[in-house]
């Protein structure tokens, strides 16, 4: 979907892999998978709520277990690659991924179940950075551009393929295969991989891990959500939110203070002081949390408040994908011409709309419209988010820059299903359409918002590359 930390080009006149386009279509199957188990996921929720009778914590965890790792540890994937080949990391990665998705498809208990989504998670972060910055050395020139332009097209096709799929498993042979169908496909990407990819000695001098540094950020967002969750049944002004909020803010100052000091940062955070790169990490923020909005809210409102199985859910939400999809592609061929500026702040005010309207009208029909039109504003976010943090950045930033980028996308989405969770956490565990209507009203409220911060941060046409 968008880009991660990308190594420096190979140098140029080594003879091009010949098996360059057989990796890309097996690491984009690879990456396919790490982005179908967000929606593919959020379909099959109240499924796996009902048979292991998951607390509404431990469902919100189900989705942020797994982005937040994912978030956390990707730059820390990417330092990784770095050390000691991004074709052994790639391997190493889609290993633990495969693993972790047959433990989790045999979960019979919320601790199994959030287990396995962490390691998922973790196999996740290795993989996703590496086999970019392999792709990155394998292509040149104009191919390089054709093959990042495929990678990133992953992004809206994935979400539309995981709410089908995600419907058709789990009213099929059931939700342990939203998980198991990993692990096939896992295991023959592994074992052409394996044959396929190159061996590149690693150049010296080899940077360190800032392990200390990725605990940081993950141990301090793992707070916040942990927070956000909690005060849906516990409320916003209990000591327990209080603290949890402190020791966030805290971890977040000392992450930074790490990275200042730290020899080989996972994070350059002085790039998050420029206004393109604030405000594109800002606007992906609130493209992946309203994204993951649509979906929680939605799935739980189609299969617990309207009583509709799990296929007819995915299909009712296949127009939400598409609109993702053509809000994403209208925004790409428009944004030289009418500027970051208006795009952002159309994407946003659309989302506000498409997410007022089942607020207003909680009939099926009047949802599906309402978050087409949401999803057509998230999508074209997702464009202006990577234009804007990445249009002004020297070439030899744009590697960190985009990772930035990557990591944030995913702690939004833990973000988004937190606080939506919250919120709505009545019509999750009742038989109210009040939690939902609430929730729609705080994706309306947050987008609108966001639309006026926007329009005050967002660089102009000259300032977007």
């Amino acid at each position: 979907m968008t880009r991660h930390e990308i190594h420096e080009a190979s140098p140029p006149n080594r003879p091009a892999h010949p098996s360059r386009w057989r990796i890309l279509a097996f690491l984009g199957v690879a990456q396919l998978m790490l982005i179908l188990d967000v929606t593919v996921v959020a379909i099959a929720l109240p499924h796996i709520e009902t048979d292991l009778g998951l607390s509404r914590e431990a469902l919100t965890w189900t989705v942020s277990a797994y982005t937040l790792t994912f978030g956390g540890l990707m730059l820390l994937g990417g330092r990784l690659a770095d050390l000691i080949g991004a074709g052994r990391v790639v391997l190493a990665g889609l290993l633990i991924f495969t693993a972790a998705s047959l433990v989790t498809g045999f979960a019979d208990s919320a601790g199994m179940l959030l287990g396995g989504r962490i390691a998922q998670g973790l196999g996740a972060a290795l993989l996703s950075p590496s086999a970019l910055s392999l792709l990155v050395t394998l292509f040149e020139g104009d191919e390089r551009n054709k093959a990042l332009g495929i990678w990133s097209a992953l992004g809206g096709g994935g979400a539309a393929l995981g709410v089908l799929l995600g419907g058709l498993l789990t009213a099929g042979p059931g939700w342990p295969w939203v998980f198991y169908v990993n692990v096939p496909i896992g295991l023959v990407i592994l074992a052409a991989l394996a044959r396929m990819l190159p061996h590149h000695s690693v150049a010296e001098p080899r940077p360190r891990l800032d392990v200390l540094g990725a605990l940081l950020v993950t141990a301090s967002s793992g707070a916040l959500i942990y927070a956000i969750t909690g005060a849906g049944d516990h409320g916003w002004l209990t000591a327990t939110t209080g603290w949890l909020l402190l020791s966030a803010a805290l971890g977040y100052l000392a992450f930074v203070a790490r990275q200042k000091s730290a020899r080989s940062p996972l994070m350059d955070v002085a790039l998050l002081a420029r206004r393109p790169v604030a405000t594109g990490t800002f606007l992906i923020v609130m493209a992946t949390a309203l994204m993951i909005a649509v979906f929680f809210l939605g799935t739980f409102y189609f299969q617990h408040a309207q009583g509709f199985g799990a296929l007819q859910t995915g299909l009712l939400f296949l127009p939400v994908a598409v609109a993702t999809m053509l809000g994403a592609d209208l925004t790409g061929r428009a944004i030289a011409r009418a500027g970051a500026r208006r795009l952002a702040v159309a994407g946003l005010l659309a989302a506000a709309i498409g997410m007022a309207v089942p607020a207003l009208s909680t009939h099926p029909a009047t949802v599906v419209v309402g978050t087409a039109l949401a999803a057509a504003g998230t999508g074209a976010l997702f464009v202006v988010a990577s234009a804007t943090a990445l249009g002004q950045v020297a070439p030899h930033e744009s590697g960190i820059a985009s990772g930035i980028v990557s990591t944030f996308h995913e702690f939004g989405a833990s973000i988004g299903a937190a606080a939506i969770s919250s919120v709505a956490a009545a019509s999750l565990i009742g038989d109210t359409l009040s939690g939902f209507t609430n929730g729609y009203i705080l994706a309306a409220v947050a987008a609108g918002i966001a639309a006026l911060v926007a329009a005050v941060l967002t660089p102009g046409r000259a300032n977007t590359g």
